[in-house]
């Protein structure tokens, strides 16, 4: 896929366990089964799913932080980092306040992702600048921003996901009419596609675009996106 494209697997985190993400409808996640690995753990599914397409960067969402306001699961990410070493972790745990992200950073197992769907003032995201990342969420035409970040690309920091909460696990496409936007507002950043990754074809259509890279779960469980499909990376 060329060198500047990242293939990014995600895992989402609830009660401990690895749960199968689809179209946003967080209460209905259930334990993950897949082939690449036995079981739900954290760890094992992380390092299949590394291993399964050589990515550099894994992507975890804490569901019970994101969804209860539970502090980070540092166990969970702790055990994803030693399954998963020299590969760059990024942790989405429902970040709204400037003490959890110092506390991640300094702890140095993730970089925090800063979720606009969590976000209830700007300043955060201004303060941390190019230390986290910010996922500009959105379910369909609906935007999840409390605090207006979509429309803040000023402040927006150097990596931003376009999170299409609606196409996660649907079989849909990726948004490419969201990246597009948010490469015209902030064509110095690296934009990454999350949700709707249907399978090598849609990883060219993104590259294409202008994407950084891809977040992709689904079809990396599903065998539809493998090491074979990337090609020079």
């Amino acid at each position: 896929m060329g060198t500047s494209f990242s293939v990014i697997p995600v895992i989402d985190l609830r009660h401990g366990r690895v749960v199968r993400a689809r179209r946003g409808e967080r209460h209905s996640y259930a334990p993950i089964e897949t082939p690449l690995a036995k079981g739900s753990e954290p760890g094992p599914i992380a390092a299949a799913l590394v291993g399964a397409v050589g990515a550099r960067i894994l992507y975890l969402a804490d569901l019970d932080a994101i969804m209860d306001g539970a502090p980070p699961d540092l166990t969970a990410v702790a055990a994803v980092a030693r399954a998963c070493p020299g590969v760059a972790l990024w942790l989405d745990a429902g970040f709204a306040e400037a003490a959890a992200v110092e506390t991640v950073i300094a702890g140095g197992l993730a970089r925090p992702v800063l979720g606009s769907e969590s976000q209830r003032d700007p300043d955060l995201v201004r303060a941390c600048g190019a230390r986290a990342i910010l996922s500009l969420d959105r379910s369909g035409a609906e935007r999840l921003d409390p605090a207006g970040l979509h429309a803040r690309p000023g402040i927006w920091p150097d990596d931003v996901i376009v999170m299409s909460l609606d196409r996660v696990g649907a079989g849909q496409g990726p948004d490419l009419d969201g990246l597009a936007a948010a490469r015209a507002l902030a064509p110095r950043a690296r934009v990454y596609a999350a949700g709707g990754v249907r399978g090598a074809g849609d990883l060219a259509a993104l590259r294409a675009a202008g994407a950084a890279g891809a977040l992709v779960a689904s079809a990396i469980h599903d065998g539809r996106i493998g090491a074979a499909d990337l090609g020079e990376r």
